[in-house]
This record gives C-alpha cells, structure tokens and sequence, in this order.
C-alpha cells in the first residue's frame, strides 16, 4: 500500500509542477532561478528525452503502457526495496509523462540548467523519477541480484526415464 501512495504522490508533485508552469508559461521564458545556472523556461516537448522521435506521441502512449504493464508485473514479483523503489520511481514518472502526452499531446518540460556554460536539455519532475529509478535499477542489477539458483538434478531424473 506505500508503494502505491508513494507512486501517486510522486505523479501529483509531477503533475502539480506541470500544471504551475503551464498556468503561469508567459512568465517562464528563461525565468532565472540561480542566474547564469538554473532557469525556468516553459518548453512543449512533442517527442521523448532530449526532445528526439518529435511526433511520435502515439507510439509513445503505446509504448508506456507496455512498458508500465511490464514493471509492475516485476514489482508485485519482486519484493526486494531497492528493486521496488527504482521500479516505483520510473513508473511514477512514466505515468507522469504519459498523462502529459494522452491529455496535452506534448510533455510539459520546464527544468533548464546551464552547468559549466552547457545548455543541458530541458527536463521535468517525471525525468527526475525515470532518471533516479533507472540508476538504483542499475545499482540492484550490479549489485544486489542474483539469479535463482537450479536444483541440481539427480542421477535416476536424468536417465532415460526407466525406473528399475
């Protein structure tokens, strides 16, 4: 039950913030928060990460729901926290991005940094959730799972078949 209390509020503050930036989108053209560094600047993002595939909203709506089917299959299998907790986050903010993409037809993107004088692309509170759970499902795939180990099989299993 955490689980799913934690996924929606994860998707309500992505959802929360979105609504904020797009209700107020006329102020947020390079609105400088750290200057020269961070900035909120209201973008429409009609394709995934880093803006590539423009105009591939369908596929991606169907490829989300594949995808979001998929990890909670994973998650109600797995019960491991770290597995869970990288799980959670990235269906967070998969589902976050996908409600942007069903009712919008775009993602609303609106986190502009500008580390070391780099224009890094503009992102959301759902890349946040994808970016951080990707990261912990890496560190449990490295460093916490094993696979199942094979009962070895006895010798009369093994032969033909033939009881004596």
């Amino acid at each position: 039950m955490l689980w799913i209390i934690l996924i929606l509020a994860l998707i309500g503050i992505d959802q929360a913030t979105k609504w904020y930036v797009l209700v107020n989108r006329l102020q947020f053209n390079k609105f400088p928060v750290i200057k020269d560094f961070f900035y909120l600047t209201y973008v429409e993002n009609r394709g995934a990460a880093f803006g590539i595939l423009q105009d591939f909203r369908w596929f991606f709506i169907i490829l989300t729901i594949a995808a979001v089917g998929l990890m909670t299959w994973y998650f109600i299998k797995n019960k491991n926290r770290v597995a869970r907790m990288a799980l959670a986050l990235i269906i967070s903010g998969a589902v976050g991005n996908f409600i942007d993409r069903l009712i919008r037809g775009y993602v609303v993107d609106f986190l502009d940094f500008y580390p070391f004088g780099y224009d890094f692309p503009v992102f959301n509170a759902a890349d946040i959730c994808i970016n951080v759970g990707a990261f912990l499902f890496i560190i449990y795939i490295v460093f916490i799972y094993r696979e199942p180990e094979k009962t070895p099989a006895k010798a009369d299993e093994v032969s033909d078949g033939k009881q004596d």
